[in-house]
């Protein structure tokens, strides 16, 4: 003989109240004297709610570091009260059958993304990359920013033996971004394939001599230097000949220090020269290797990238012994990171761990207009200066350089 009273609720409250009720069980004192046995998830974390104890259900208390799921719960519940009856908790309003998919796949993107249907603005700013801050570099201090400074001219070789990993990306990009700022770039296209080449937009039926007339033939590299559509970006071309220089070289006096020897007369002409190496450890890379002062590696944020880095310090290790004792790994990068996967943070925090600031803080997000940019014959700096690509490739070139010349 208990008088109950009922109170009405809206069908579209009951996943609420549901979630709110499976909460209050689980924090019941008999769930929490056995709390050892459940594993709970991870937005119960931030918080403890007891909506049974307070004067308002589903009120939140504060646990330390931010506000718990009930305190969620009730702004959500708040702001489908705000949109009115006509409108789905956590939508944008209802999709009748005959708007069917187009409509449903238009709410859920303005749900998810605040900017949806927004006036375009003059681009994404450094927190809009999705990477995180600890890999952007936005908290580095100031001496950590310096660790990639140097004085005088600076020469690269762009190294790793692993292919797909941005090495001709990087190069093509950085080298113009370094451009934008007012540094007299080179860059050396060392890889048969000659990508480094028809993504600045160099065909080869517009220059006499290439690369491999320098290794071979013994031209001056001044002759072989090309002007790009970029101020302040030159080139020394490849073609699909460099394939058979490494079997012709064999027989030939000092192999591994013919680049070397040609770079020297011009290396003072250019604050930054970068060489594209090979995906391989061959005699090209060698030779690289040999000419450069400084080692930069591109490493992709996912784990076969990390298996190669071994064999390739140890080269690097063989050449200073051997051939170029000023030689130094001096710069790593992270590309192709994505901030959606766990995988390319694991990447990263093991990378910076061995390596230290060896690392730059700015990393290169996965991006479409990249990838997209060599088929135009462009730097992604030029193709779309707004995209996340070309805004982390000016980061690393400022990073790089320490700004504008």
């Amino acid at each position: 003989g208990r008088n109950v009273n009922y109170a009405r609720v809206d069908a579209r409250e009951l996943p609420e109240l549901l979630r709110a009720l499976l909460l209050a069980l689980l924090l019941t004192p008999a769930a929490q004297a056995h709390s050892s046995s459940l594993v709970m998830p991870e937005t119960y974390h931030s918080g403890t709610c007891f909506p049974w104890n307070l004067p308002t259900p589903g009120r939140a208390i504060r646990g330390g570091i931010a506000l718990s799921w009930c305190a969620a719960l009730d702004q959500g519940v708040a702001d489908r009260e705000d949109r009115g009856p006509q409108s789905d908790f956590g939508g944008a309003g209802r999709c009748s059958r005959r708007k069917g998919r187009a409509c449903r796949r238009g709410r859920s993107a303005s749900t998810q993304d605040p900017s949806f249907g927004a006036a375009p603005g003059p681009g994404p700013r450094r927190e809009e990359l999705g990477i995180p801050d600890e890999l952007t570099g936005e908290t580095t201090s100031a001496a950590g920013s310096m660790s990639h400074q140097r004085s005088g001219s600076r020469l690269f070789a762009v190294a790793n033996q692993k292919g797909g990993v941005g090495k001709t990306t990087t190069t093509v990009n950085l080298g113009a971004g370094l451009a934008e700022l007012g540094w007299r770039v080179l860059i050396i296209d060392l890889d048969p394939q000659g990508n480094a080449t028809t993504g600045l937009g160099v065909e080869a039926r517009n220059f006499d001599n290439s690369i491999y007339d320098v290794l071979l033939h013994e031209f001056p590299m001044e002759d072989c230097i090309e002007p790009t559509n970029l101020k302040n970006l030159f080139l020394v071309p490849a073609t699909i000949d460099l394939a058979g220089a490494e079997i012709e070289l064999v027989a030939s006096m000092s192999r591994e220090l013919r680049l070397k020897r040609a770079v020297e007369p011009v290396v003072d002409d250019f604050a930054f020269v970068f060489i594209d190496c090979p995906p391989s450890l061959g005699l090209l890379t060698v030779n690289g290797l040999a000419a450069a002062s400084e080692v930069l590696v591109p490493i992709q944020c996912e784990y076969y990238a990390l298996e190669g880095l071994g064999q390739l310090l140890r080269s690097v290790d063989l050449v200073r012994a051997n051939l170029n004792p000023a030689l130094e790994l001096s710069t790593i990068v992270l590309t192709m990171y994505d901030g959606r996967t766990k995988l390319a943070d694991q990447v990263a925090g093991e990378v910076r761990k061995h390596f230290g600031d060896k690392v730059c803080q700015t990393v290169i997000p996965r991006s479409v207009r990249v990838s997209e940019a060599p088929s135009f014959g462009e730097p992604v700096t030029v193709h779309d200066p707004h995209s996340t690509g070309a805004v982390a490739y000016r980061a690393l070139a400022v990073e790089l350089s320490g700004g504008p010349a």
